[in-house]
């Protein structure tokens, strides 16, 4: 016989009365989600349920890059994700400039991305975004934090990264976080994973797992600054750490948001332009010759980190145009998106009401011909250069580091450390894919990760 007590038969009671209550409220969600995919039989529709559009193309990237296109004004409707999606340039600056507190990130977008990076700027909107945006922007653009920045990675590149490739990993958490936390918006109703996360099951509970490993990361971080000091230090943590009265929660989103930002973007850009040049190398060769002459000639001593410095980087124009190229075909942020505060009108027409998402898609972008013409889809880095000095795009045709009043702020950081590893690795190394010829494959995520990773041969440069 089990005898329970009263206390104990109330609990249970009560806790098949949330169960019941969450699963009606599922299925109203449910029934009128089912109710609005009767009403929309557009094509788009259709082939985004019932995930047709796999039979031709390899990622929503690719499919919705195919649907641009065809559109006459570069925009298209998923009306059952309440989604407008665009790659008119025009659109692009009418929502991240001209009426850019009109389409804030929402709180949609929060919900999302809320248990992976809290109150982080990724995610913020209001006095909070403008806080961490105006504290970040005073280091960032400071000389010492920079220098202090490229010290740090010509360290790790010459006492790691160098070393490791002369002599691989799976999944971390990361990765987990932002997967599961992108496959939230892919789904039709935010009701289902919104009950998977309360049931704890599934991919919810990969994804609590993968937060709780994160959290004892950031904590560590927060920690160890605060056993070292933090008056005086030249690093942005320690900066938000003066200036917030013991908040260890927002400091919490804040690093990871700033990790994510520094680490998965950046790796993202490296994998795609050492994948491009692999399967370009007339463009390795040239910016082979550009080092050398800079540099002053071949040799691993004359590009060891310390060497190289930031105006002997600033020289190298075929460099800077061959990454701002890897960058147009494959931006690390494919889709961006924002949430309408009110009825409005983009400039090709597309009526927008208040609380729709409205996404611009920088991939696609790179790969539209009313932009950049018949070769968009071929790598050439010319395109960029001017009687060989780069030339940089107007960043509304060209969003891959935002732009308007939410530009990138780490955006010149980004590129000088992409420059250090690059110069770095192909003047001592020759990196071939392993399956030349093959596509990349993108999984979801809030950064572009190939699904697998990018399988490579290494050697130095001369062997066999």
């Amino acid at each position: 016989m089990i005898i329970v007590s009263m206390d104990h038969h109330e609990l249970i009671i009560s806790i098949l009365l949330s169960l019941v209550g969450l699963f009606l409220l599922l299925w109203t969600k449910v029934k009128a989600m089912l109710m609005k995919l009767r009403w929309c039989k557009c094509e788009i529709c259709q082939a985004y349920l019932r995930r047709s559009w796999t039979s031709r193309f390899s990622s929503l990237s690719e499919w919705y890059t195919h649907l641009l296109r065809l559109s006459p004004t570069g925009t298209i409707h998923v009306h059952v994700m309440n989604n407008t999606i665009t790659a008119n340039p025009a659109n692009v600056e009418h929502i991240l400039k001209t009426n850019f507190d009109n389409y804030p990130k929402g709180s949609p977008f929060s919900a999302i991305l809320g248990d992976f990076l809290g109150r982080g700027i990724f995610v913020a909107d209001g006095e909070n975004w403008r806080f961490q945006r105006k504290i970040a922007s005073l280091e960032l653009g400071s000389v010492s934090i920079r220098s202090f920045a490229y010290e740090i990675l010509s360290s790790e590149i010459k006492t790691r990264l160098l070393p490791l490739l002369d002599s691989c990993t799976g999944d971390d958490a990361f990765h987990v976080a932002s997967k599961l936390s992108a496959e939230r918006a892919l789904v039709a109703s935010p009701w289902i994973w919104r009950a998977k996360r309360a049931l704890n099951v599934g991919s919810e509970k990969h994804l609590r797992d993968a937060i709780r490993k994160i959290n004892v990361l950031a904590e560590d971080i927060i920690a160890q600054r605060k056993k070292m000091g933090f008056s005086g230090k030249n690093d942005l943590l320690s900066r938000f750490m003066t200036t917030m009265d013991g908040d260890d929660q927002y400091l919490r989103d804040i690093v990871i948001s700033f990790l994510l930002a520094g680490r998965d973007t950046v790796v993202s850009a490296l994998t795609v332009f050492f994948y491009l040049i692999s399967e370009n190398p007339e463009v390795e060769s040239k910016i082979r010759e550009e080092t050398d002459r800079v540099l002053g000639g071949p040799g691993p001593a004359r590009d060891e980190p310390e060497v190289l410095g930031f105006e002997k980087l600033r020289e190298m124009h075929y460099l800077h145009a061959a990454l701002y190229e890897s960058l147009r075909l494959f931006p690390p942020v494919q889709m961006d998106s924002k949430f309408a505060k009110d009825d409005d009108v983009l400039p090709d027409g597309t009526p927008v009401r208040k609380g729709d998402k409205v996404s611009y898609h920088p991939y696609a972008m790179g790969r539209m011909e009313t932009i950049w013409g018949p070769d968009c889809e071929m790598f050439r880095p010319e395109r960029w250069l001017r009687d060989g000095l780069f030339r940089p795009e107007n960043p509304y045709r060209y969003p891959v580091f935002q732009a308007g009043v939410r530009v990138c702020l780490g955006k010149e950081m980004a590129l000088v450390a992409m420059k250090t590893v690059a110069v770095s690795l192909v003047r001592r190394f020759d990196i071939r894919l392993v399956e030349p010829g093959q596509r990349p494959r993108f999984v979801p995520g809030l950064t572009a990760t190939l699904s697998g990773g990018l399988p490579v041969v290494v050697k130095r440069r001369g062997e066999c």
